[in-house]
Order: C-alpha cells, then sequence, then structure tokens
C-alpha cells in the first residue's frame, strides 16, 4: 500500500521535472530517489506538509538533487558506488585526522598541496581545512559568518585550487574535511542584503519581526550562547525596520528553516561542496537549526528531522560523501545526532567526542583521572555504522559539560569544580608547584571554593576561551 502510494507520488513529480533535466541520463540517480524517496516524501511532508505550495515544493526538492547528480564527475560517482558497496569503509581505526588554517599551515590552498609527503610522514590521511569561504572583513567569526557559500576568500585561493587538492589528496589516501555553515550567513550575505532592501521573500530567509512580542517570547527561553560579548538573541537592523534573530554575534542572521526554500538553498550548497571533491561535511552549529518559542531553541526534534532529511537526500546525489555532527551539547544528546535507527547512521554518521576531549584536559588540570573515570562510563553508546571523532583540541571553546552526578562522584562540588577549571586554562591558578604539594594545592583551593556560596551557571555547558587556538592562524580581518 505504502509502496504503491510512494510510488505514484514520485512518477507525479518526476512529471514535472524541468525537460533540461529529464534530457540527461539519471539511472544511478533514479535507483537511489526510489529506494529513498518514501523516507524523503514523509520528512518533508513532516516539515512542510502544511503548505499549500508543497507540491511545488517537493519538485523543486528533487531537482535540487538531481542538478548535483548532473554535476557529480565520473571520478565522485565511482567513489560512490565504492563505498556504496563497503558502507562501513569509514568505520576504521586507521583514520587520522588534522584540522588546519589553511594561510597558518602554509600560504594558501596552492601552498597546502605541497605539503602532502609532510601528512604521509606524520600518518595523517584526513585533513580538516578550517574555514575558507568568503567573509566580511572585521565580522568573519574566524570564517563562520558567510557572505557568500559558494566563493572560497581569495586570499587563500579559488575553487580550481581546491579542486586541485582534492585530487591530490585522494590520490594519496587522504580524506578531504570542510566545514558547512547551517544555522546563519553572514548579515552582508545576498539574501540579507535583499531583506535589507525590503524583498519580503528574502526576509522570509531569517527569522524577523516588526516589534518584540515575538523576540520576547523567545528570549524567555532561550539561552545567550556569548553573554558578556553579544547578550540576547535578537538585533535590531534599522534600514529594515525589523528584530532579526541573531543566536550568535549581532552580524550573524539565523536562517528561518520553517520555509523550506531555505532547506533546499542548503542542500542545493551542500550538493554543490560534495561536487568540488569533499568527503566529509562537518555541518556547523547543528544543535540549533529549529527555534520553537516556550523552548530553549537547541536540540529541536524538528532539528533533527532536518539533518535526517539533508542525509537521505545527500544519499541519492553523493552516498559516498560523510556527515560530521558539531554538536557540543550535553552527553545524553550528542548521540542522538546519529539519528534514531537502531544500526545505520540516518543523520551524521560521525559526531565529536567532545565530553571525552573535555574529560582529557580535566585529567591533565587535576593531575588525576576520577572523573575521566566516571565520565567515559556516563558516555552514550553509538550506532553500529556510526563513530565518534575522538579529538584532544580543535579551534573551538572547551565546553565543561560533564554531567554533574559524575563530578559529584569523582568527590567534586560541580560549580566549585568547573570555577577551578576556568581559573587553570585560562591561566589564573598558579599550578607552579608539583607532586604531593600540588596536589594538596588544588585540594586546598577546591576545598575553599565550596565554601563559597555557589551560584548557577548561567547555561550547562560552560565554555571558557581557548589559549590554545591558534588564533595566528586565522583569516586575519
Amino acid at each position: 500500500m505504502y509502496e504503491q502510494i510512494s510510488h505514484s507520488l514520485l512518477n507525479s513529480i518526476l512529471d514535472e521535472l524541468k525537460p533540461e533535466i529529464k534530457r540527461q541520463n539519471l539511472r544511478y540517480f533514479y535507483t537511489r530517489l526510489g529506494a529513498n524517496f518514501y523516507a524523503i516524501h514523509s520528512l518533508f511532508s513532516a516539515l512542510y506538509g502544511e503548505r499549500s505550495d508543497f507540491q511545488a515544493q517537493m519538485v523543486r526538492l528533487v531537482e535540487a538533487m538531481a542538478e548535483g547528480y548532473i554535476n557529480r564527475s565520473e571520478q565522485s560517482e565511482r567513489i560512490d558506488m565504492s563505498r556504496e558497496q563497503d558502507h562501513n569503509w569509514f568505520l576504521s581505526q586507521k583514520w587520522v585526522g588534522m584540522a588546519l588554517y589553511t594561510n597558518g599551515f602554509a600560504n594558501d590552498l596552492a601552498d597546502l598541496a605541497t605539503k602532502i609527503a609532510y601528512f604521509n610522514e606524520l600518518g595523517i590521511n584526513m585533513v580538516h581545512i578550517m574555514p575558507i569561504l568568503k567573509c566580511p572583513a572585521g565580522k568573519s567569526d574566524g570564517g563562520y559568518a558567510i557572505s557568500s557559500f559558494r566563493e572560497i576568500d581569495s586570499r587563500v585561493g579559488d575553487l580550481n585550487d581546491l579542486q586541485r587538492i582534492s585530487e591530490q589528496f585522494r590520490k594519496n589516501g587522504i580524506l578531504l574535511v570542510l566545514d558547512i555553515v547551517l544555522n546563519h550567513t553572514s548579515d552582508e550575505h545576498e539574501w540579507a542584503l535583499k531583506a535589507k532592501d525590503g524583498d519580503l521573500r528574502f526576509q522570509n530567509y531569517y527569522l524577523t519581526f516588526e516589534d518584540r512580542i515575538v523576540p520576547d517570547v523567545f528570549e524567555q527561553g532561550m539561552p545567550w550562547v556569548f553573554p558578556e560579548t553579544d547578550p540576547g538573541n535578537f538585533t535590531w537592523n534599522e534600514q529594515m525596520k525589523r528584530w532579526v534573530m541573531t543566536v550568535f554575534h549581532d552580524y550573524q542572521w539565523d536562517l528561518n528553516y520553517r520555509n523550506p526554500e531555505v532547506f533546499i538553498e542548503i542542500l542545493s550548497i551542500v550538493l554543490f561542496w560534495a561536487n568540488q571533491g569533499v568527503d566529509v561535511l562537518r555541518l556547523d552549529a547543528v544543535a540549533f537549526l529549529w527555534k520553537k518559542m516556550g523552548s530553549s531553541c537547541q536540540n529541536e526534534r524538528k532539528a533533527h528531522l532536518i539533518l535526517q532529511l539533508l542525509k537521505d537526500c545527500c544519499q541519492v546525489t553523493a552516498p559516498g560523501v560523510l556527515f560530521i555532527a558539531e554538536a557540543i551539547v550535553a552527553p545524553g544528546e550528542m548521540a542522538k545526532y546519529f539519528g534514531e535507527d537502531a544500526i545505520v547512521a540516518k543523520e551524521c554518521e560521525i559526531a565529536y567526542n567532545a565530553t571525552l576531549m573535555a574529560l582529557l584536559w580535566d585529567g591533565i588540570a587535576t593531575r588525576n583521572t576520577k572523573l575521566l573515570r566516571e565520565g567515559i562510563k556516563s558516555l552514550p553508546s553509538k550506532l553500529d555504522r556510526a563513530t565518534w571523532l575522538t579529538y584532544v583540541r580543535c579551534h573551538d571553546d572547551i565546553g565543561f559539560g560533564f554531567d554533574d552526578k559524575d563530578i559529584s562522584a569523582a568527590g567534586y562540588e560541580p560549580h566549585s569544580h568547573r570555577k577551578f577549571l576556568i581559573d587553570y586554562f585560562s591561566g589564573n591558578y598558579d599550578d607552579t608547584a608539583r607532586g604531593i604539594e600540588g596536589t594538596s594545592k588544588y585540594c586546598d583551593y577546591r576545598s575553599s571554593l565550596e565554601n563559597t556560596q555557589s551560584r548557577p551557571l548561567h547555561v550547562q555547558i560552560c565554555q571558557i576561551t581557548d589559549i590554545h587556538n591558534f588564533k595566528a592562524g586565522r583569516l586575519s580581518s
């Protein structure tokens, strides 16, 4: 019954595709679309089924997947088919990764291609090139405030340089990892500029409001990501005469995923980079994708549906490409970004094990493994066909998102222990003593903190400035 309905719906959509798409040889595309169509249609319907233009948007979704497939190279298609036959190809201990800023590690993308012998010498076979897309000078957020999703910052190179790196990486068995920012754009992105000019279509690409009534309701449940530097979640735009949701910085406008056009635009961008030879796409800020009044606007159910839909669509066009979930959330929420299936990852095949990373740094600060032992026991299980990305450090802050129960079981008071860690890693704790003296000094310090009046943290995951984030390597603004 369901198969008959799905087949009928698919045929009706295929009949409406653009003539130039129908003329293409889409044999493998149609096979994969047929295998994934029921899931895709169900998810798209759950997100946008109540809209009067649902059928037209569904057609445009399929067209976006087809256009991505048409532009896929023969080499990428061969890799897709090879990885489809060995769907566990990435579940191996052989993958050793490195994250780097192009003009910090090398001069530019062209120069980065000359470092392959060095990667081989180190045993590196997965390279995450930190954000290289076009951003406004002075308002780049380290490369995460994108003003053009398809243009590379001219200071590091162009698309041809990236394609050459991809070719060289593939010849040497190195996976290429690149960032895609899903949650927001720069306020200087073309969509935002059109919204400022009064284009209602593009104002609906973002969450904008004419007064404070709705923003004030949102604010009741939403924490502030950067309370000291960027308080609040909304920014007034004088040109547009509207409030805009800006969860991270006032120059980063949050996208409105209640609008199917936004999803289709982002899907097209994901497929565009898949077609540049990228093997793994790191999906930035996935926990924030769906905004709902009365909630924290993080880890919402429909944020997971968006990721599931994105994965299913990518499986049709570029099944050899993996997703990494950049979800720095509480341990109990982390594993959800693999998906709901008992075995197959239906959202992201890889997720950062941020809790383990932070636990390792806790062990360095305290010089014992008590919390590390407790925390490892509480780490959530992953799916069989998914994997943790276990890492030592990255460009981002250390989030002390340990479970309070684990902290207490290790013999610490949660608030004072986090305070100690903040002081330690920000250089405000004198740890010059070593051995027994150092341990005693820490215990005395912790005891004095526990005697102070405890106060709740503003957010569950306390972030500190990363003093080892290689700022010198970032694109200068």
